[in-house]
């Protein structure tokens, strides 16, 4: 599934080829994707709105239009975005169209339709990020921040295992699987260990290694390991500069022992060293 640095990547390719331009026409192929508003409303909402701003938060696209509402778009396993000419040829696996003032088009592609579209006016878009933790790549996101988000609220969430902690959006924003991965391994922390116990000092080391990653990935243009394509239809290539996801068997590059996979922490796929990881 996308994380912040794919959606990043999505939200900075297709923005020039948006802002500023009109929605002249909307078409919603599979109404499956929208979430809490029908077709019909969600076209006739869009159609002559101008698009003011493109961004990212957490896993979403972010849309703003000149009425102050969002198109929020999270792409999930298989979603990409992204601006073409609008004479492109036809894709069945197009849920979303919009042809823009400019001669081109939006289309929002999901071949097994598993992301999720929503319009929201500015009351309930204030509702539905509020919701979400802060943003780990802020200029404000410090490590006692970071430490209150792995405690969680009054510090109730500690025994959680502190991988999982990371990946909750409720907690921290944008964080998934792969970079959760990536960033206890920089850190040399036991992705099992309990969130609470994370001291001040490891926190630190953490931020520090996360905030590397993903914009390490960003760099990158994000991780591909199947069905992610950036907002220009490409692969990304930071899946060739992972140092502990997809590697089991294989390995650390830090100490040499075997990498390890293992489902038992948050029924996901955890990846870690037995040898610095402890």
């Amino acid at each position: 599934m996308p994380e912040l640095p794919e959606v990043e990547t999505i939200a900075n390719d297709i923005r020039p080829g948006l802002v500023g331009s009109t929605l002249e026409s909307v078409r919603v192929l599979r109404a499956d994707v929208l979430r809490g508003v029908t077709a019909r409303r969600f076209e006739r909402a869009l159609r002559g709105r101008r698009v003011a701003a493109v961004g990212r938060r957490a896993k979403h696209v972010v849309i703003e239009l000149d009425d102050e509402h969002r198109v929020v778009i999270q792409p999930r396993m298989t979603g990409s975005l992204h601006v073409s000419a609008a004479n492109g040829a036809s894709d069945r696996y197009v849920v979303i169209a919009a042809d823009l003032s400019t001669g081109r088009r939006l289309v929002f592609r999901d071949v097994r339709r598993l992301g999720a579209v929503h319009l929201l006016t500015p009351a309930a878009w204030r509702r539905y990020t509020e919701r979400l933790g802060p943003e780990p790549l802020e200029r404000g996101f410090t490590a006692p921040r970071l430490l209150a988000a792995l405690a969680g609220r009054g510090g109730r969430g500690g025994r959680l295992a502190v991988k999982k902690a990371l990946m909750d959006q409720r907690r921290i924003a944008g964080v998934g699987n792969i970079y959760a991965n990536e960033a206890l391994w920089s850190a040399g922390l036991d992705p099992s260990r309990p969130a609470g116990t994370i001291t001040s000092a490891e926190a630190r080391r953490l931020l520090r290694a996360l905030v590397a990653v993903l914009r390490r990935s960003i760099r990158g243009r994000g991780t591909t390991v199947r069905d992610y394509r950036t907002g220009t239809g490409e692969a990304g290539t930071f899946q060739s500069r992972l140092k502990v996801y997809g590697r089991a068997g294989r390995p650390c590059r830090r100490c040499g022992r075997r990498l390890v996979l293992t489902h038992a922490v948050d029924a996901r796929a955890t990846y870690f060293c037995p040898g610095c990881q402890r």
